[in-house]
Formats: structure tokens, sequence, C-alpha cells
């Protein structure tokens, strides 16, 4: 037999309409890829993100480009070589550690020496509403551990107050997509000290974030838009307390875990995050997650309906994938 490799497009409802500062998703639109020999097959899901000018259709293109290459048995390391980080290489190079895992007849986890892949807790995700909207939601998550608040610059004391009143015990992290700036931190400081936010993740937009350099936050300060892969990193040192790894930014799982092996030498905290994406999507995520200090991998919450053998989320905790979904 020889390999193949196939891509398409799904649209996966959402539970309800998702808000972040820079607008509103009804659907998670993911790109699937299988690469498939006799009767093995390697499976991986990316979410094309127009932040960074990618579209559904500009990601299948740059999988549909190398298909010759996945054919003729492109391994790891070649395919970390001549595709670029973002959600295309992402979804190859997932499938292709499904793939091998699937072929030896073993785990992605073991392949990479981790003998007990451990659940964790997993933030829920509260998007941007008026503060009654998101003081309800709050009260449906109270029992979750850890609620992730997205905000923009509007009302953000009273959002806040209206979540910490419906979700009196989960501990807090605000994520306002960039809609921040450094005076206005230093501005609402106290009062999310006060409230008990943990972390803010990426307040400020990524090609201006040199500001933070010498800010003293009493909230650590956490990198998203402004981390994609290892050769970020020594920029954000003196500017972010943490930074945030999704797979799609990255590239993979493969630079995911130089990523983060070259990040804690640094001194940095990790968090691991995700875009709205099924169970597929999370599956290698949990592994970059072990023993990271914040975990954001609700995506499928966030969905109408998750895939077939999806992920346990009981109880605010993430748990391994099956290997019948991936790994």
């Amino acid at each position: 037999m020889a390999r193949t490799l196939t891509v398409r497009h799904e649209s996966l409802p959402l539970a309800r309409p998702f808000a972040i500062s820079r607008g509103v998703k009804t659907a998670a639109d993911v790109v699937v890829v299988e690469i498939r020999d006799g009767d093995i097959v390697g499976r991986a899901e990316c979410v094309p993100y127009p932040r960074y000018s990618e579209t559904v259709e500009s990601v299948m293109l740059e999988i549909e480009s190398i298909e010759w290459e996945i054919e003729a048995g492109a391994n790891l390391a070649r395919i970390n070589e001549v595709m670029g980080s973002g959600a295309a290489r992402n979804a190859i190079d997932c499938a292709l550690w499904d793939f091998q895992a699937k072929a030896e007849g073993t785990t992605v986890a073991e392949l990479l020496g981790i003998e007990d892949v451990q659940p964790e807790i997993t933030a829920e995700t509260i998007g941007i509403g008026s503060a009654a909207e998101m003081g309800l939601r709050a009260a449906e998550l109270r029992s979750a551990p850890l609620l992730k608040i997205k905000l923009d610059a509007e009302d953000v004391k009273l959002r806040l107050g209206a979540v910490r009143i419906g979700a009196p015990e989960s501990r807090l992290i605000v994520d306002p997509n960039e809609g921040w700036t450094v005076p206005f931190i230093a501005e609402h400081a106290e009062y999310l000290v006060e409230i008990g936010v943990e972390m803010l993740e990426q307040p400020v937009p990524a090609n201006d974030d040199a500001g933070l350099v010498g800010f003293e936050s009493p909230v650590p300060i956490c990198a998203d838009e402004s981390i994609h892969t290892s050769e970020d990193l020594d920029r954000l040192k003196d500017r972010y307390d943490m930074i945030n790894i999704k797979l799609d930014k990255t590239g993979g799982l493969s630079e995911a875990l130089r990523v983060k092996e070259k990040a804690l030498d640094m001194g940095f905290e990790i968090m691991v995050g995700c875009m709205v994406g099924s169970s597929l999507a999370m599956a290698p995520a949990v592994l970059i997650a072990q023993g990271a200090k914040i975990v954001d991998l609700d995506g499928p919450l966030l969905l109408k309906e998750d895939r077939e053998n999806g992920i346990d989320f009981a109880d605010g905790m993430i748990r391994p994938a099956s290997p019948t979904l991936w790994g």
C-alpha cells in the first residue's frame, strides 16, 4: 500500500454565539487531515485563524501543496523543515504523530516518554456580553474550578463584578484579546487583584507590547498572540511572566514541545490554550498541558456537539483522549 492524504473542511456549530473583543463566532470552521496507509490512519484537526491571515481555503491549499511529500513518506522532521508554523503544519504534524503511534502499535504519549498522562483542570470560558449575561453564565458555571473571562475595554468592573457574584469560588483569568493598553491595566490593576484575577492573557496588542518592559503588573501577564514559536521567546523575556502555547500557532506538537522546553528553561510559566475546535484538536494539546500552570482547552465545551469518542471534561477537568480519537 501507499500513503494517501485527504483534507476536508468542517463547520461545527457552537452551542451559543461566542464573543471576544474582535468579533462573534457562531461556528468553528476547522480543517481535518487524514494520512492513510492500508488500515493505518493518522488524523488531526486545525483551526484557521483570521488574526494570523489564515482562512479555510488558504490552509487547505497549503496542506494540499505538501501532498506529494506526505505520499512520498515525509516524516515529522521533513514536514517541520519545509512548512512554516501555523494551522496547516499543525494538522499535518499531529496527523503524522497519530499515524506513527498507530503504525508502531503504541501511543504518542509513550513515544514522548510520558508514562502516565494525568487529568488537568481546564478553564471554562465566558464570552463577552452584558454584565447581566456574563453574571448569569458565571452562575451556570459556578462549580467550575477555573473561569476564563473574555473582555474588551468596556464595563470591566461591572462585568467582572457580575461574574464574581455568579461564581464566588471559581478562580478567574481574564483575556482582553489585545484590547487594552498598559495605562488601562495600571488603572484597573488594584480592582483586578481585589476581585481575584490570577492572570491577564495578552491584554495589549502583540505588535505594541514594548510598553510592558519595566511595567510591574500586580497580576501576571501571559503572552498569547505575541508567541508562536521558540524563536519568539527571547524577545518576550522582559515583557511577560507566562506564555500561552497553542498548537495552531506553533504549527504542531513537535514545535510545541520545543517551545515548552525552552520557555521553562528561561523561567516562563506555561499556559496551554486552544482555538475553538473539537476534541480532535485538543487531544495532542493535553500532552503539552501536563504540569502547565494554566490549561485552557475547553474548545469542545463551546460546541453544540463534539466528535464521537470525545474527551471527558467532567468536574472542570480535561482527561486524556481515547486512542480511538487520537494518539
